[in-house]
């Protein structure tokens, strides 16, 4: 579906249901870079069983107009516009790396609007290598080499992918193909300049998920666990051997551990 958002068309997935604002809803944020499509199994499953889903193209990303925003803040009060946008009066957030720290912060902002917050690949500060950040800019294909490399663990390199005859690095590398030009460096810079965190995890009041994965290189589970602490009352699920894109490389898990996280505790 399409929506204006500050003035731009906005495009959200809503995981092939009419969108229903009447129902409790879920909005799903990618992270740096990617877009929608990051969630089509865990949108569809909500959808499909009692939830109203949004999974947004962030403004520059994907079939949304730009800008891309310039910091993390930004994207957060961006989400909540969204939500207006909607006619939603509250949402859970589930956010995966860049999208994590966007939900983070929309939560610790927002107490009375975001009911839960599941977050995957998250930490307290998203600081991007230099030279990662300096080809974002000037050479984009080789910012989509280092980041295939450092975010897919071992095995899924060498196969292992749950659908059968499907090339894992390829996929990943064809996702982040997609990007607008200067959307992608957009996206690192906002995360290298965000610095507010630890404080914003720790205004966090709603239930929260933290999800790890295992074999993570880019968010690894030490940080993961300084995320969780920070987050008062988090329940962390670690996935063994995956990586930081855990919803291609254990998209069964990361499904039975968002279900599992919604089915507890306080009602959405």
């Amino acid at each position: 579906m399409e929506l204006t958002v500050d003035g731009r068309k906005v495009y959200a997935a809503t995981g092939g249901k009419p969108f229903d604002p009447a129902k409790p809803a879920v909005i799903f944020i990618h992270g740096a870079g990617q877009d929608h499509t990051n969630w089509q199994l865990p949108a569809r499953w909500f959808a499909w069983n009692g939830y109203t889903v949004l999974a947004p193209d962030l403004p520059g990303h994907g079939h949304s107009q730009g800008p891309a925003l310039p910091t993390i803040d930004a994207m957060a009060q961006w989400v909540v516009h969204l939500m207006d946008a909607a006619k939603l009066e509250k949402a859970a957030l589930v956010g995966h790396s860049m999208g994590g720290g966007i939900a983070v912060e929309a939560a610790a902002a927002n107490p009375e609007r975001i009911t839960r917050v599941a977050l995957l690949g998250t930490s307290l500060a998203m600081p991007v290598n230099e030279a990662l950040l300096t080809a974002a800019r000037d050479t984009p294909e080789r910012a989509h080499e280092m980041i295939t490399s450092w975010s897919l663990a071992p095995r899924a390199k060498v196969g292992c992918n749950p659908a059968p005859g499907l090339w894992m690095s390829g996929g990943v590398m064809a996702l982040l193909a997609r990007n607008r030009p200067g959307s992608l460096h957009a996206a690192f810079n906002a995360c290298n300049l965000w610095k507010t965190g630890r404080e914003a995890a720790a205004r966090v009041r709603c239930p929260a998920l933290v999800l790890i994965g295992g074999s993570d290189s880019m968010t690894p589970p030490k940080i993961g666990r300084q995320l969780a602490e920070k987050v008062a009352g988090s329940h962390t699920v670690v996935i063994p051997g995956s990586g930081h894109m855990m919803m291609y490389e254990a998209p069964d898990a990361v499904l039975d551990a968002l279900i599992a996280f919604f089915r507890s505790g306080a009602k959405t």
